[in-house]
């Protein structure tokens, strides 16, 4: 009869340990690593070649993507109902500064109304601006969601990739390199 029990207790005991095994192993990948430091398909692929239409309104004009060759563009996906891009518009301002390169902005999912609503109250730091509202340019560039921040080599293609609100940490450790890097010969 001993032997029976033994393997009852075999039977319920081992399901429970790969169970057991299976719940850490899960629960250590998914508290590892960063992930704003998702791997992007488009490193090193030519930027998206999308003409959208100007955000009306705005005072500045639609980019296009035409205008990546030559010089280093930061192109940052946005919208006004985005509490992280609030966050983060200080941080472009200080970007949109620096005139060794261009800043613009994809507005993403949003109303016209809304938009030049936030602008006006956190300040426009873009040089030029194209509505998202299909999402259709997001899909083009990987966007996993809003707020993300591109960096476009002179040559127009996607150097750098950065998911989620830059913040003073990501500006200094992640975003100001990977400038210095596609601006460097």
């Amino acid at each position: 009869m001993s032997g029976g029990g033994g393997r009852r207790r075999l039977v319920i005991l081992v399901p429970l340990l790969v169970f057991a095994a299976l719940a850490a192993l899960l629960f250590f990948r998914l508290g590892a690593g960063d992930p704003s430091r998702l791997p992007s398909a488009l490193i090193g692929k030519p930027a998206p070649a999308l003409e959208l239409p100007a955000l009306e309104g705005a005072g500045v004009p639609t980019f296009s993507p035409k205008e990546f060759a030559g010089q280093v563009t930061i192109v940052n996906v946005w919208a006004s109902w985005c509490v992280p891009c609030r966050e983060e518009n200080p941080l472009l301002m200080r970007i949109a500064a620096d005139k060794r390169v261009r800043l613009v902005g994809i507005n993403y999912k949003d109303t016209a109304e809304n938009a030049r609503r936030f602008l006006m109250r956190f300040g426009n730091p873009f040089a030029a601006i194209g509505v998202d509202s299909g999402g259709r340019a997001a899909i083009e560039w990987g966007v996993y969601g809003v707020p993300e921040t591109f960096v476009v080599g002179r040559d127009g293609r996607i150097a750098f990739k950065h998911v989620g609100a830059i913040d003073e940490q990501s500006l200094k450790a992640l975003i100001e390199p990977a400038i210095e890097k596609a601006l460097s010969p």
